[in-house]
């Protein structure tokens, strides 16, 4: 019983922590090489990583999605270590509107331009901090969706996750303070419940035992009489 709680915990925590790393903005060094807007199908089960901006949005079987092209610095550990080389990336750019996760995207077409603007090539770059979340999976073509985009001067820049820093520290003190309430009323409701049961049981306990005694008892004065 032991070891399935504990399977069931770490499930429960990698589920978790994959919905958190999906949905946590994420921030790209990029440089766009181009942007253009493509006709997707959305008519089997990975229409999830695709935005669901508005109720029309949910009976299209298919629709307009426009993409940014980007050359990405590459990293270790999940951003915080930059890397001497690049890869490809690309990146959907589709209003998020009021539904999951609440990034409240709406300009859509402002950031397309923004992404237009800085086009550049490889002799003479233009970097920007692409700011995202989402998978990029070519199989399931699956595309992180771009929330906004920033020029910087180089590709050096460092970057600081402050609103993931804020989130976890909120979540951690959350986390504490739902343990201390939970314990306080463990203490005081729940332990001297299960302490008043137990004593119950014991009274019980005692008394048939008491009744045991007393019936072997009679049935002894029996046999002594035969």
């Amino acid at each position: 019983m032991r070891n399935i709680r504990r399977v069931f915990r770490i499930v429960l925590f990698v589920v978790f922590g994959l919905v958190l790393h999906y949905a946590l903005p994420q921030h790209d060094v990029v440089r766009v090489v181009n942007t253009y807007q493509e006709r997707q199908d959305l008519n089997d089960w990975t229409r999830v990583f695709w935005a669901r901006p508005d109720d029309q949005s949910a009976e299209l079987i298919n629709r307009d999605v426009q993409f940014i092209q980007t050359v990405k610095r590459k990293t270790w550990l999940l951003g915080f270590i930059p890397r001497d080389a690049t890869e490809v990336m690309v990146y959907r750019n589709e209003d998020t509107g009021w539904s999951w996760p609440f990034y409240f995207k709406f300009d859509t077409a402002n950031l397309q331009t923004e992404a237009d603007d800085l086009v550049s090539t490889s002799e003479t770059p233009k970097w920007a901090v692409m700011t995202h979340y989402g998978w990029r999976n070519e199989y399931l073509s699956a595309f992180p969706n771009a929330i906004a985009i920033r020029p910087v001067t180089g590709p050096d820049v460092t970057i600081i996750p402050w609103f993931n820093i804020g989130f976890f520290v909120v979540l951690i003190l959350a986390f504490l303070f739902l343990r201390a309430v939970w314990q306080q009323f463990r203490e005081r409701t729940l332990d001297p419940l299960a302490d008043r049961a137990g004593d119950q049981m014991d009274h019980v306990s005692a008394d048939l035992a008491e009744r045991r005694s007393r019936w072997s008892r009679w049935m002894d004065s029996w046999r002594s009489k035969k």
